[in-house]
């Protein structure tokens, strides 16, 4: 696949949850007449909607959006999978500006770099002696931005046993401007943690507790914080006090683990976001991609 040839753009707006992303995607599509495609491996699934903040209907204002709410549940969807979908809405959209948002750097290298795919190791290692902790921090290491619990021992030998990490030359496939919103990190903590008081506020237990009573579970269950740490609730391990805490302390872990992701992975231009003048932000951005353009 060469590099896109047109004068359109792909924008990629990136960053943790709570920092305004999805606001500057919409902004930034109104502008440039943009299609949006998710970049959130956990909002491709139909009915986790709170947990993931996935944006809500009215508030898309009628603007394309792709690769959201695109599989059930129960099935499993790679970053194979996701590589291969977006690249399909890329080529059928090379008439339109394309802006990328989301939070799974994994997702967004796949389908923008040359990033390859190689077969599963046939010569399984079982990691006996290795302790779950020991497994949890292999699993880090070989990517940072991977989300599995550290108590899931089998997915975590699984993953390590697979070599599907970006070959360290992978390049740009298209033309590409990257954009990584960001604040204080002691802003961006509280905001966080009011982010999931919101959550629950809005419903999240019973969305959580619906698929658990369904007895679903699923690698997206396993995976998606917020989920795992209320199944556990579900199960009597934990009290809910506890669940909720536990999904502060995933979230912000997991926000400090992208952005070390992102600064070693992707040329991104960072920009503060000015929670109390929004617009502020939106035109330091809007300044940037004219100038790249």
């Amino acid at each position: 696949m060469k590099k896109r040839k047109t004068d359109n753009i792909i924008l990629a707006i990136v960053g943790p949850t709570g920092v305004g992303k999805t606001k500057l995607s919409i902004e930034l599509a109104k502008r440039y007449q943009a299609i949006i495609i998710n970049c959130d491996a956990m909002q491709v699934y139909k009915r986790m909607n709170i947990g993931t903040a996935k944006i809500k209907e009215e508030e898309k204002e009628q603007i394309p959006h792709y690769l959201f709410d695109i599989k059930e549940i129960t099935e499993n969807y790679t970053v194979y999978d996701y590589q291969k979908d977006a690249r399909k809405i890329i080529e059928e959209n090379k008439d339109k500006n394309i802006i990328f948002v989301g939070g799974s750097g994994l997702y967004l290298k796949a389908a923008l770099y040359t990033y390859q795919f190689k077969e599963e190791q046939t010569n399984k290692n079982n990691y006996d002696g290795y302790s779950n902790d020991d497994l949890y921090q292999l699993a880090l290491k070989k990517d940072a931005s991977m989300t599995i619990h550290p108590h899931n021992r089998q997915r975590l030998i699984r993953f390590l046993n697979k070599e599907k990490i970006a070959p360290p030359k992978s390049k740009p496939l298209y033309k590409a401007i990257y954009i990584g919103l960001t604040c204080d990190r002691k802003i961006l903590y509280e905001r966080i943690n009011q982010r999931v008081e919101q959550m629950f506020k809005d419903g999240l237990l019973e969305e959580v507790k619906s698929l658990y009573q369904e007895n679903i579970h699923s690698k997206a269950i396993e995976t998606a914080i917020g989920y795992k740490e209320l199944y556990a609730y579900f199960d009597g391990l934990i009290s809910l006090e506890e669940a909720k805490d536990l999904i502060k302390k995933n979230s912000r872990h997991y926000a400090k683990r992208q952005y070390t992701w992102f600064n070693n992975q992707m040329d991104i231009t960072w920009f503060n976001v000015n929670f109390n003048n929004f617009n502020e932000t939106i035109e330091k951005v809007i300044e940037k991609i004219e100038k790249y353009r």
